[in-house]
């Protein structure tokens, strides 16, 4: 396996340096911060990754302010409460992407959201104490446990509500078989999860650098 520092240093060659590389770096909360998340915001972001999968990120982003009307904030103890008529007329409305399986995901991931913070006191302090070492295990309770949180869509709402994770995106899996790793171009096997996860803990060990950044830095290291 190649050892990090060279592929740090073919990402800052091919972004004008490290102060260009680093402001490509997501933002990390801390533990305390990831724990303070209100369960909505994170029911919220599920139904943004969920609605942008598979389709132009844009137009949910744009539409997004008509996605927190409709589900009135995403209060999960509320969209749990739905019946299947408010379920039709949220599908059919025009300021949302009209596409009833997925509003359908929110009802079926506020459940989730909610049987998480029941055990565990919030859906944030769950995912804050889940270790670091073993996220794959975290990509799998959320594909299991939630709707449509499988593959890429769980990583990125765990990125983007700040939790300190890898994405494996095309780029980042390049990266690590590039550096060597014998894992498949797209991997869904335990074994090849295990041994991904394996190499962002050796890579952390040797950079001291939060696991989304040297995921973020992988990507960057790679030709477009």
């Amino acid at each position: 396996m190649d050892h990090f520092e060279t592929i740090h240093e073919r990402a800052v060659l091919r972004h004008g340096g490290k102060a260009a590389l680093n402001r490509l770096l997501p933002a990390v909360k801390s533990p305390r911060q990831l724990a303070r998340t209100q369960d909505h915001r994170w029911l919220a972001e599920m139904a943004r990754c969920i609605f942008q999968a598979g389709f132009v990120w844009r137009v949910v982003d744009n539409k997004w302010e008509g996605f927190e009307e409709v589900f009135f904030g995403f209060p999960p103890e509320k969209i749990v409460m739905l019946s299947p008529e408010q379920i039709d007329r949220f599908a059919a409305n025009p300021l949302i992407i009209r596409n009833r399986q997925k509003v359908i995901s929110v009802q079926r991931n506020a459940r989730f959201v909610l049987d998480v913070a029941r055990e565990a006191g919030s859906f944030g302090r769950f995912v804050s104490n889940w270790p670091d070492q073993d996220l794959v295990g975290l990509f799998r309770r959320l594909k299991q446990g939630g709707d449509r949180l499988g593959g890429m869509t769980g990583q990125r709402v765990l990125r983007n509500m700040g939790r300190d994770t890898f994405v494996l995106t095309g780029d980042v899996l390049r990266c690590l078989r590039g550096a060597g790793l014998e894992v498949a171009a797209n991997p869904t096997s335990q074994r090849d999860l295990a041994r991904i996860q394996a190499t962002f803990n050796e890579w952390q060990q040797q950079s001291g650098l939060p696991l989304a950044h040297i995921s973020r830095i992988c990507a960057c290291s790679m030709e477009s």
